[in-house]
């Protein structure tokens, strides 16, 4: 019996089997119907770190990345269609229906996070090429979402060959289309599209100026139609034409689709997605009466529209694009799929500069408009914020250029190829780059310089992420995010040249007038906000040597975006005290930026730390310093050690002393835990022993329908978590032998925990269980992967049994346990099992369907349509399906 637990990989050929839709006929004339999402995030990872901290306004998730992918991104690569009683009859991946894009950086961290649900927008990719005659349904996107109206040209190249590169990396082929940011566009931003090889974009009605049939020999000069005020026919596409010729002699041009407005908006501000009836009614009134061929109804939304900002309406988009359009006739398609088909035959001429979020323009994103205000602030910090980042930007790009040319023979084009070092920071991938682009063999510390110098120019790009001015305020996460960036940009330029721009970016953001009375200007904000996060090789090693007390490392050991190589370490314990010193050589990732530290970390007790962290200089020095301060440990003096580490690490060498607080937030948040935990160890006994002696107490106010005391009701609540969480993980303890059936070794304790909820519901308590989820969901899809990947026939009926009681749990305990990927492992395995009872005889197949419909059930997985549909098996097994 195979009881291993399936991996992303194996789960993965799996997955991709789900519902996957139907080839469409080459170019189907009549309506095609064209849902576009625009699924981004903006980037939220510490720049020193390389990662997401946590986030408290996105709880109970780790950050908001963490809560949309939850809410959005999964529930639409594995969208479900419900019956009237909300069981599950299909699982679709609404990604092989829609044209979308996703932002670059949000793929990147979606390829870590779930490598399932990457897989598996990939895979819709795939398949809407086969449907749609290799017109697939992903278009690219501007790389990390910045307006380049207002961007100088040498940006706008960067971002638009960047996001192609990413596209192509991640889905195997050219795009043929792109999103703009906000769909903010001028014609230099068009011409630029063009000279990169896209066919097409996507804009606001509201961003055509005007108008007309495309002029042929035959018809002469058709009058422009003026439509400045939105009213441009949607159901079309459209030829833009640039200046200048194309080889064969043809003008130049790219070709504009131009969304419904009206249905559009009502998508994300009003209830059309509260059914897909709705919703397909909504598109219906789109449809031109007048006869033509053929029609593109076309609408675009934020993709987090669908299940985030509207929950559920990933169900409604499902069921529209798989049941409700192809009812009405509708081809379901995408942009380019519907330009092969029909070319255009209108022209349009734009307005000058536009965007879809702001009526002035792109006024948003630099100057005091209107747009996103609220409460009565101001925006006037938008225009001091551009100014100052364009300084900065103009500062940094000089010095590429000066320095850039001793490494590369290129450095712009250097700048450009960077992309495929940013995928994928492998040794391999680093020497390829350098040998394509490096104007001289490089030292080793020469391509410190280098990739310094390239990061810095990622991190000038970062800054300008839209995100930093759609709001009403700097101080945002949005705007604190950028100004992040630019300080990581201007800490990298200081280290490759020596030139110190920090001072005068201040000063210049100081003429940003924050709403918020701390703050006061963009200087407090950066001081108070951004240069907190600011990261150092010396900070990482004192993180390393504080969090060495708790964790033992490995020799070698990444943490963030470090690898540290621990070259000695010694730790001693004298009561209270706990003292480590140690040599580490720490390497940046990003930069491959290496130095020799040595540390010495004391640990009084409690929340009472003292480190300090020195360059590693000499073997001697380092041995009489570590020497020194565990001769002074030895004395079981904390004043002498303290002593002790200053004179041989420390302050008296000019060194900084570091405490709990300089802890990265995660990992300081940790061991605060670990330090509360014999605290809480203690409060749990005090309740514990409180229920128990008032227990017979408790039971008399229930029984007599009077309000329990709350200092017992609190107790009771305490109490019977703890046994909670206790008996989860001694269940988690006791199945986690991968060899052996978890139903064989968790009867007891499964037991147990039935009885720790009818406790709890006796007396209404309300159980705090945090960790309870990461622990049953787990085991739930294990136990479920064994009884369906490889069934006992002899102990099925106990299995499933065993399983729908655990799955139970959840509501027992009031845990709130999501189905969702053990729904989907039973859809997976449905028709594979439903074959194999069609060629078991009789009595064997009512055996296995019995356990299988009670699995479904409990699952809220609607079996009987799916048996229903079976008509082979019906007409065998009429009388035994019947009793099931």
């Amino acid at each position: 019996m195979n009881h291993s637990t399936p991996t992303a990989e194996a789960v993965q050929p799996m997955m991709a089997a789900l519902s996957a839709p139907q080839a469409t006929p080459a170019c189907a004339m009549g309506v095609a119907v064209c849902i576009h999402g625009h699924f981004y995030q903006p980037p939220r990872e510490n720049p020193y770190l390389g990662a997401i901290e946590r986030q408290p306004g996105a709880a109970p998730f780790h950050d908001w990345n963490e809560r949309i992918h939850h809410e959005c991104y999964r529930p639409n690569a594995f969208a479900r269609i419900l019956n009237d009683q909300g069981e599950v009859m299909d699982i679709v991946n609404n990604f092989a229906y829609i044209s979308f894009n996703i932002g670059p950086t949000l793929m990147s961290w979606l390829e870590q996070y779930d490598p399932q649900t990457y897989q598996r927008i990939q895979e819709a990719d795939r398949q809407s090429c086969d449907r749609l005659a290799g017109h697939g349904n992903a278009i690219a996107q501007v790389y990390n979402h910045i307006i380049l109206p207002l961007a100088n040209d040498r940006d706008k190249r960067t971002q638009v060959r960047w996001g192609k590169a990413d596209f192509k990396a991640r889905f195997g082929r050219d795009p043929e289309g792109i999103w703009l940011a906000e769909t903010a566009v001028d014609y230099p931003t068009l011409e630029v599209l063009a000279d990169e090889g896209f066919k097409f974009t996507i804009l606001a009605p509201s961003q055509a100026q005007r108008c007309r049939p495309m002029v042929s020999d035959h018809d002469g000069d058709p009058d422009w139609h003026e439509v400045g005020g939105g009213q441009i026919d949607p159901t079309r596409p459209y030829r833009c034409y640039l200046s200048g010729i194309n080889a064969d002699g043809s003008r130049r041009h790219i070709d504009l689709f131009f969304y419904d407005g009206p249905i559009s908006r009502d998508m994300g501000f009003n209830d059309v997605l509260g059914s897909s009836h709705h919703f397909a009614g909504r598109i219906g009134q789109a449809v031109r009466g007048d006869h033509r061929p053929n029609q593109l109804i076309s609408v675009a939304t934020d993709g987090e529209t669908f299940g985030h900002h509207r929950h559920g309406a990933e169900k409604t988009l499902a069921y529209a694009v798989t049941k409700a359009f192809p009812q009405q006739g509708w081809t379901v398609s995408n942009y380019a799929h519907y330009l092969h088909c029909h070319p255009p035959t209108w022209e349009v001429i734009l307005k000058p500069v536009t965007a879809w979020s702001c009526a002035h323009g792109v006024d948003r994103w630099q100057d005091d408009c209107g747009c996103g205000g609220g409460g009565g602030w101001h925006q006037r910090w938008r225009r001091p914020l551009r100014d100052t980042l364009d300084w900065l930007r103009d500062q940094l790009a000089s010095l590429f250029e000066e320095i850039g040319s001793q490494y590369f023979s290129d450095a712009w084009a250097t700048r450009d190829n960077y992309i495929h070092v940013i995928h994928h920071r492998s040794d391999a991938v680093i020497d390829d780059f350098f040998a394509a682009h490096q104007c001289r063999p490089l030292s080793e510390r020469d391509r410190v310089d280098a990739l310094r110098l390239l990061d810095m120019q990622h991190h000038a790009l970062l800054m300008y992420t839209s995100c930093g001015w759609f709001f009403e305020e700097l101080s945002r996460p949005e705007g604190t995010q950028i100004l992040r960036y630019a300080a990581r940009a201007i800490q990298l330029a200081g280290e490759v040249s020596g030139i110190e721009l920090e001072s005068e970016f201040v000063r210049r953001l100081s003429a940003a007038p924050s709403n918020v009375g701390e703050f006061q200007d963009g200087a407090g904000v950066y001081h108070q906000l951004v240069a907190p996060s600011q990261v150092g090789l010396e900070q990482v090693a004192a993180h390393y040597a504080m969090s060495s007390l708790f964790t033992t490392y490995r020799p070698e050991q990444r943490l963030y975006a470090y690898t540290i190589r621990q070259q000695d370490y010694q730790l001693q314990r004298m009561g209270p005290l706990s003292l480590a010193v140690g040599q580490l050589q720490i390497t940046a990732e990003v930069t491959r930026d290496r130095t020799d530290v040595c540390f010495a970390v004391l640990h009084l007790g409690g929340w009472d730390f003292h480190c300090c962290v020195m360059p590693f200089r000499q073997r001697l020095a380092y041995r009489r310093a570590k020497d020194a301060v565990f001769a002074a440990l030895a004395q079981a003096s904390a004043a002498q050690t303290i002593v002790a580490i200053n004179k041989a690490f420390g302050q008296a060498l000019g060194n900084h002393t570091y405490s709990l607080q300089n802890l990265f937030v995660e990992e300081r948040h940790r061991i605060m835990g670990l330090l509360s935990r014999e605290t809480l160890q203690r409060l749990d006994q005090l309740y514990s022993q409180v229920y128990r002696d008032n227990y017979g107490l408790l039971r008399a106010f229930y029984r007599d329908g009077i309000a329990a005391p709350q200092e017992l009701q609190v107790a009771a609540e305490v109490a019977i978590g703890h046994r909670a969480l206790e008996g989860l993980r001694s269940l988690e303890t006791e199945t986690s032998d991968p060899a052996v059936s978890p139903v064989q070794r968790g009867a007891i304790y499964l037991g147990e925990l039935e009885a720790i909820a009818h406790e709890a519901s006796q007396f209404n308590c309300r159980l705090s269980l945090p960790t309870a989820a990461g622990i049953l969901e787990p085991l739930i899809r294990r136990a479920l992967w064994q009884v369906l990947q490889d069934p006992n026939p002899d102990t099925l009926g106990a299995d499933v049994d065993w399983l729908c009681r655990l799955m139970g749990l959840s509501d027992r305990l009031g845990l709130g346990l999501s189905m969702d990927r053990a729904q989907e492992l039973y859809w997976h395995h449905l028709n594979p099992w439903l074959q194999h009872v069609q060629t078991a005889p009789p009595h064997q197949a009512t055996a296995l369907l019995k356990p299988l419909v009670k699995l479904g059930r409990a699952l809220s997985i609607d079996v009987d349509a799916r048996l229903r549909v079976t008509n082979s098996l019906m007409m065998a097994q009429p009388q035994q399906l019947q009793r099931l």
